[in-house]
């Protein structure tokens, strides 16, 4: 399967620039599961700025 980097970056918020996943959906997903963690596109644009990926912080943002 194609990875659609370029239609990915339209829909990816991640600000964490030395990222060697950003616009790999797949890969990006497969790492923060593996972490017990959701990918940047889970949360909004503030929340994402704090680099707090854990199910918690997503449960807790959204909880408001």
């Amino acid at each position: 399967m194609e990875c659609l980097q370029e239609k990915n970056k339209k829909n990816c918020n991640c600000t964490y620039e030395p990222c060697p996943r950003k616009h790999k959906c797949c890969e990006c997903l497969h790492y923060h599961r593996r972490n017990a963690e959701l990918p940047a596109c889970f949360f909004s644009k503030e929340a994402e700025r704090t680099y707090d990926r854990s199910i918690e912080n997503f449960i807790r943002t959204y909880k408001r």
